[in-house]
């Protein structure tokens, strides 16, 4: 797929390309703690979009009962800093799908350099916010390649 403004799909992962902005970093010039997890959530989000999960209509589906994803664990190491104008890549990866929940891997490097590493487990909610199987088309979608 051609790189576009939400990423791309390569064979092992999604890859999405984001310049560090003065808004993201601290007084020092690094990039705030808080704000990597800005750059995991774009990361999955236009993943999901580019392997065609429209999540604004995933509470609207035909089975009645809707579906949403949420953020149930975050495992996050940091090891080196962004700074302001860096150019960062993320990457997000499908590690496991199953029932109600789907396991990712991100990482966000800079030339080369890994500077996250976060492992995210996402629940599959209903409407109501509880536990439901991922169905099988969708989940699918994650298990390509």
């Amino acid at each position: 797929m051609a790189h576009s403004i939400a990423g791309e799909l390569t064979e092992t992962a999604h890859r999405l390309t984001q310049r560090v902005y003065y808004e993201d970093t601290d007084f020092s010039g690094v990039v705030y703690h808080a704000r990597y997890l800005h750059f995991l959530e774009r990361g999955r989000t236009d993943y999901l979009r580019l392997l065609g999960v429209e999540q604004g209509g995933l509470l609207d589906i035909e089975d009645g009962e809707g579906l949403a994803f949420v953020v149930h664990r975050l495992e996050i190491d940091f090891k080196a800093p962004a700074r302001m104008d860096d150019i960062v890549i993320i990457d997000t990866t499908t590690r496991k799908v199953g029932g109600a929940k789907l396991v990712l891997a991100q990482t966000i490097s800079c030339e080369g350099r890994l500077l996250i590493a976060a492992k995210v487990v996402v629940a599959v909610v209903n409407a109501k916010g509880r536990p439901r199987r991922l169905p099988g088309e969708l989940a699918g979608k994650f298990l390509r390649g």
